[in-house]
């Protein structure tokens, strides 16, 4: 499964849950994850899409660093079957 048929499954889930999941873009600030979910109850995390398999390049992982010490869920989501338990987690939060 590619990347962006993943994003696509995270984005249709979150959104049965009654949420968003925003592509994040961020000009001039490099490296931030893909999506922003949004759930209901003000619950957020940030959530970088990868092809199975593939891991977060450098810079994206330092990015993931400093908002995680910023307080805020940072999740890297590489199978489709991480969705479910990611948004429990966002939920749970």
């Amino acid at each position: 499964m590619r990347e962006k048929e993943i994003e696509k499954k995270l984005a249709l889930e979150v959104k049965q849950r009654g949420g968003l999941a925003v592509k994040f873009l961020s000009p001039g600030i490099y490296g931030m994850p893909d999506r922003i979910v949004l759930m209901p109850e003000g619950k957020m995390a940030f959530v970088e899409v990868k092809a199975p398999g593939k891991r977060p390049r450098p810079l994206q992982m330092a990015r993931h660093k400093v908002l995680r010490g910023l307080g805020f869920l940072v999740f890297i989501l590489d199978d489709a079957s991480q969705i479910g338990g990611i948004l429990d987690a966002v939920q749970a939060s």
